[in-house]
C-alpha cells in the first residue's frame, strides 16, 4: 500500500500543485498590483492615503459579504465551473481599473473586484482537501500559498518595469499594469474548465489501484471525522473554534495586506527608484515563500498546527513592532523579512486546522467564513494604515498597530484546542516523511 500512496500522491500533487499555484499568482498579482500602481495613480489621480486605502480595502466589503455563498454555489455546480467564472470575471474587472478616474471610480471597480473573486481562495483550500489526505495538508497548503509571497517576488520588478510604459498609446505606465495583468486571468479561467477534475472518483489520469486507494483513503479520513463528530453548514459557521479561527485569521490577513500594499511606498521612501523599490520589496516576500513552504512541511511532519501557528504570529509581531521603530533602511528591512517570514509561514498551519474537525459541505462553508472574517482586516486594515499616515507622515503607527493585533490574535490561539490529529489519519504509519516524487525536501 505504501508504493501505491506514493505513486498516487507524486501524480496528484505533479498534476494539480503547480497549475494552483500559478491560478493563485495570477489571483494575488491582480489583488496587490494597486500597491506598484499607487507610486505613479495616487499622484496622477490627486489620491490621499486615506482614499488609497480605502479604495485598498472596499474590495474586500463585498469580498466579505459574498465568500461563504460562493463557496455554497461551489459545492453545488462544481469546483472546475466555478474557479473558471471567478476568474474570467475578476480578470475583466482588474482591466477595469486601467480606467478609472477619480475617487468614486475607484471605489466602484475595487468593490465589483472583490465580489468577482469572492470564493477562489476558500474554493481552492476546499478543493484541496478533497484530493490530499490530512497528513499531506499543510506542505500542500504551504506550497499552494507560496504563490502569495511570491507574486511580489516576482510581481513587484515586473509591476515596476511596466510602469516604465507610461505614454505607450497614449496611457500612463500604471494603466499598463493593471490591463497587462489582467489577461494572463482570462486566459486561465479558459484552461480551468478544461483542466481541473472535480473529484478523484472521475480522474482518469490515475491507474484504478491509485484511483481506488485515494478515494479509499479520503472515505476512511471522513469516517473518523463523523464518528468523532459531524457539522452541518449552520453548526460550522457557529463552531467556536470556527469564529475564533477567524478572529485570529484577522490578525494574518491584516499584516499580509499591511506588507503588500504599504511596504512599496515604504521602500520608495529610502530614496531609491521605482526599479530599486520593485526589487528590494521583492526581500521580504522572498523569505515568506521559503519560510511557508519549509513549516508548512514542519508542521506536517509534527502533525501539529496550533504551535506553529502561535509562534509564526508573535514573529510577525516582533518583525512589525521593530520595523515601526527603527529608522536606519538596512536594520528596518531586516525586521521586515523577519516580519514576511512569520506573516506567511503562519498560513499553512493555520489553514490545515479547519478541515482537521470539518468536512464536507460544512468544511466549505467553514473555510468560507473563517477567510470572510479573517477579511474584515482587508476593508479595516488598509484604512487605518492610510490614515495614520496621514495624520503623522509615517506608516510606523500603522506597522505598531498591525504588530498589536498579532499579539493579540496569538492569545486567541492558545485559548483552541490542540487538533488530535494523528486520530483521525487511519494509518498514521503510512504517514511519508516528505511528499514524494513531485517535490522532493533533499
Amino acid at each position: 500500500m505504501e508504493e501505491v500512496e506514493k505513486r498516487t500522491m507524486t501524480k496528484v500533487s505533479a498534476r494539480l500543485i503547480p497549475f494552483l499555484i500559478l491560478c493563485y499568482f495570477v489571483a494575488y498579482l491582480d489583488r496587490v498590483n494597486l500597491s506598484f500602481a499607487a507610486l505613479e495613480m495616487n499622484k496622477d489621480l490627486a489620491f490621499s492615503a486615506t482614499v488609497y486605502g480605502t479604495g485598498a480595502g472596499i474590495f474586500f466589503l463585498s469580498y466579505f459579504l459574498l465568500e461563504t455563498p460562493s463557496n455554497l454555489i461551489l459545492v453545488r455546480v462544481g469546483a472546475r465551473r466555478w474557479i473558471a467564472r471567478i476568474m474570467f470575471t475578476w480578470g475583466l474587472l482588474s482591466a477595469c481599473m486601467a480606467f478609472i478616474t477619480g475617487e468614486m471610480g475607484f471605489y466602484i471597480v475595487r468593490f465589483l473586484l472583490g465580489a468577482a473573486e469572492a470564493g477562489f481562495f476558500p474554493g481552492i483550500i476546499f478543493y484541496l482537501t478533497l484530493w490530499f489526505p490530512a497528513a499531506y495538508r499543510g506542505r500542500i497548503i504551504g506550497m499552494f500559498m507560496a504563490a502569495i509571497p511570491l507574486s511580489a517576488v516576482i510581481g513587484a520588478p515586473l509591476s515596476s518595469l511596466l510602469l516604465y510604459l507610461d505614454g505607450g498609446f497614449g496611457l500612463k505606465g500604471w494603466q499598463w499594469i493593471f490591463i497587462l495583468e489582467a489577461i494572463p486571468a482570462i486566459i486561465l479561467s479558459v484552461v480551468v474548465y478544461f483542466y481541473l477534475t472535480e473529484k478523484p472518483a472521475d480522474a482518469k489520469w490515475l491507474s484504478t489501484d491509485e484511483r481506488n486507494w485515494l478515494v479509499g483513503r479520503q472515505e476512511d479520513e471522513l469516517a473518523h471525522r463523523e464518528s468523532v463528530q459531524t457539522h452541518n453548514v449552520w453548526q460550522a459557521l457557529t463552531n467556536p473554534k470556527v469564529l475564533a479561527l477567524g478572529v485570529a485569521g484577522i490578525s494574518i490577513a491584516y499584516s499580509i495586506y499591511g506588507l503588500s500594499y504599504f511596504l512599496p511606498q515604504v521602500v520608495k521612501a529610502f530614496g531609491v527608484t521605482n526599479m530599486q523599490t520593485g526589487l528590494i520589496t521583492a526581500i521580504p516576500f522572498a523569505v515568506g515563500t521559503i519560510g511557508m513552504i519549509w513549516y508548512g512541511r514542519r508542521s506536517d511532519r509534527l502533525l501539529e498546527r496550533r504551535s506553529h501557528t502561535v509562534i509564526a504570529l508573535l514573529l510577525t509581531g516582533l518583525g512589525l513592532g521593530a520595523a515601526a521603530v527603527i529608522p536606519d533602511p538596512y536594520i528596518k528591512m531586516a525586521w521586515l523579512c523577519l516580519a514576511g517570514f512569520g506573516a506567511f509561514s503562519v498560513l499553512p498551519a493555520f489553514w490545515a486546522m479547519p478541515t482537521a474537525f470539518l468536512s464536507g459541505t460544512a468544511a466549505a462553508a467553514g473555510i468560507a467564513f473563517i477567510n470572510s472574517i479573517a477579511n474584515i482586516a482587508g476593508f479595516v486594515g488598509p484604512m487605518i494604515i492610510g490614515r495614520i499616515k496621514d495624520a503623522t507622515g509615517s506608516f510606523s503607527g500603522g506597522f505598531l498597530v498591525v504588530a498589536g493585533v498579532s499579539v493579540v490574535a496569538s492569545v486567541v490561539m492558545l485559548c483552541i484546542g490542540h487538533e488530535k490529529e494523528l486520530e483521525q489519519v487511519p494509518n498514521p504509519r503510512l504517514i511519508v516523511e516528505d511528499l514524494p516524487g513531485a517535490v522532493p525536501v533533499e
